[in-house]
């Protein structure tokens, strides 16, 4: 039987190549006769979505990496005015080969001699997926065509369906989350290491998809996808639904925030570093991608350490903007507590602050292989300063060769938590007990303080436009920065909000008092890195080269100053508002005429 499913996704994968997907004959209709017969063929099926749609570690840290957050050494075209429908991509044979995988699962999966509530979870599984599917469409392209059934492909009005009204596709999305909240099965042995389709998995993908969709729906005047007004005002109805969903995982009792008080300096990082966090941190992690050494599936080790954290070949930093938003120990505001916050340098930056900071970039004292090496922030690769740890192992150390088991946690019990907040904080509900029961647990598990908002941080403001003012909101939107950079969501949090100019903003690095001077930038009295306008070599420090003038990393203040960081087309990057949604590739519009380009984009 299991020969069967693979034989089914590798025909999938096969057509991937041919002109379109729509044009070619079912490649599963020889198996539809006899594979789904009973639990266990839905189950093979089913654990073949899971596994496609369980995001990869490598695909999960990147997605920050273009982000007001972070910088990366790399160009990213689409936000110069040199990107066109030409470039776009998404629209491929291979990029919809799943939906047709999908549905083909759902009118065939009933077919199965199983108990009806098996029959019935195993439709919400598949059509979880399918909303999984098209949620990804709707980010990316707005308003895309609408298939809920295999496609015959005699039938031209199929083929060259145009694209389905985005609220249209939203609510149809809406429907079959619900379904699945509805039937997908509570039981544990779904739960078994975070791995599988159940319930709460769908109610939290519901409500991280309502919340997208609700504060979308507010912040943006119109239909990216029409440049019209929304037909209908629907950002409260799905604000409710957020909450709703939010409410019913956290009033079941079954997940929770893991908090040591003791280990609280660690805790964080250690969901992201531990080798069996599928297994030690099913209390919070509500969907994860397990890896397993013993079983050799594995993710390489340079998409945690080479791509990231590798003292020899990182590529990522923080961008000092967004690392000011950390509070201090005592939940008040850094840019508040000293008035030249730029100019301090890092150890004194540092001092006293959310304990996840330490947790998440590399700060004076830091250590690994047991806390015998010190490792400094390497301004080589690191361009900023703010040399991200966060997802980096201590086994690994600065080799490239090997193989780590780090689990991804797809969705946490902290995003519901703050899913909810945010939604209540948009509806003007926000209160001190929706505070207490939400917001307060996360930040008391790093550390901090919980102060209930009342007044707006006037750096949040700023920092976000001036578009927002509500302090309640402006403190979710902090702790979700806080909680969850490098775990794929700030981008969309960006996109929801309309905050679009932040993504091309100059990125900012460390305060450096004095160039060509040795640096202690790890806080062991020994010097480790030089700032230099003259040399790009110093026996046994960390260079990085600055210059005055041209594309190169500049100091604000010329011999002295916080890091300006170039990149290699910062100079051309732009904010348009056409850009939230992405273009309708040029070569799906020439195969479909009835296809309409989104506004702003040239056909």
């Amino acid at each position: 039987m299991k020969k069967h499913i693979f034989t089914i996704l590798a025909v999938c994968a096969a057509t991937a190549s041919c002109t379109g997907f729509l044009t070619q004959e079912n490649p599963n209709r020889t198996e539809s006769e006899f594979f789904f017969q009973d639990e266990s063929s839905l189950v093979l099926y089913t654990n073949g979505l899971v596994r496609s749609y369980a995001t990869a570690i490598k695909s999960f840290i990147d997605g920050d990496r273009y982000t007001d957050a972070m910088n990366w050494d790399g160009s990213y075209s689409y936000y110069t005015d040199r990107y066109t429908a030409e470039d776009a991509t998404n629209w491929s044979t291979s990029n919809w080969s799943s939906l047709r995988s999908i549905n083909y699962y759902l009118e065939n999966m009933r077919k199965a001699n199983a108990d009806p509530a098996v029959l019935d979870h195993y439709e919400g599984v598949g059509r979880f997926f399918r909303a999984m599917f098209y949620i990804a469409k709707v980010k990316t392209f707005g308003a895309v065509p609408w298939y809920d059934h295999m496609v015959d492909p005699q039938n031209k009005d199929d083929i060259y369906m145009p694209r389905t009204n985005r609220e249209e596709v939203c609510r149809h999305i809406l429907e079959d989350l619900d379904y699945a909240c509805e039937h997908c099965s509570t039981d544990a042995s779904y739960r078994n290491r975070s791995s599988f389709i159940h319930r709460y998995v769908a109610l939290a993908i519901k409500s991280r998809f309502c919340l997208y969709e609700g504060t979308y729906r507010k912040y943006h005047s119109v239909d990216p996808s029409t440049g019209a007004p929304w037909k209908s005002d629907e950002s409260r109805m799905y604000l409710e639904e957020c909450i709703k969903a939010s409410e019913e995982i956290m009033n079941s009792r079954v997940y929770e925030l893991i908090d040591v008080p003791a280990n609280r300096k660690t805790q964080y990082r250690d969901m992201f570093t531990n080798a069996d966090g599928a297994g030690n941190f099913t209390k919070e992690f509500i969907w994860a991608r397990d890896y397993d050494l013993d079983l050799n599936v594995t993710n390489a080790s340079y998409s945690i350490n080479d791509y990231m954290c590798n003292a020899q070949h990182a590529q990522y930093s923080f961008n000092r903007d967004f690392v000011n938003t950390y509070l201090m120990l005592d939940g008040t505001p850094y840019t508040s507590k000293y008035a030249n916050y730029m100019e301090l340098e890092l150890a004194d930056e540092c001092r006293d602050r959310d304990y996840r900071l330490a947790q998440t970039i590399r700060t004076p004292g830091f250590t690994r292989a047991g806390g015998t090496v010190h490792y400094a922030p390497d301004l080589v690769y690191a361009k900023t300063g703010y040399q991200p740890c966060k997802w980096l192992t201590d086994e690994i150390n600065d080799e490239i060769s090997g193989a780590t088991a780090t689990d991804v946690p797809l969705i946490r019990y902290a995003e519901v938590l703050l899913n909810y907040a945010e939604a209540k904080a948009e509806l003007g509900q926000l209160d001190q007990a929706a505070w207490d029961r939400s917001v307060k647990l996360v930040r008391e598990r790093a550390g901090v303080t919980s102060i209930y908002p009342v007044e707006a941080d006037p750096y949040l403001v700023t920092y976000y436009q001036n578009r927002v003012t509500d302090p309640c909101i402006l403190e979710v939107r902090r702790e979700r920065g806080t909680e969850f950079t490098m775990e794929n969501l700030r981008q969309d949090d960006i996109m929801r909000w309309a905050q679009g100019e932040l993504l091309v903003k100059q990125k900012t690095g460390i305060w450096i008092p004095a160039i060509e001077t040795p640096l202690d930038l790890d806080g062991d009295g020994v010097p480790d890195s030089f700032v230099s306008a003259e040399v790009t070599e110093k026996a046994g420090l960390k260079v990085l080269s600055i210059a005055n003038s041209g594309a190169a990393h500049k100091l604000s203040e010329g011999d002295h100053g916080y890091i300006l960081v170039a990149t290699a087309l910062c100079a051309e990057y732009s904010w348009h508002d056409y850009k939230y949604l992405r273009p309708i590739p040029a070569s799906a519009l020439l195969e479909n005429p009835n296809l309409e380009q989104n506004p702003g984009w040239t056909r």
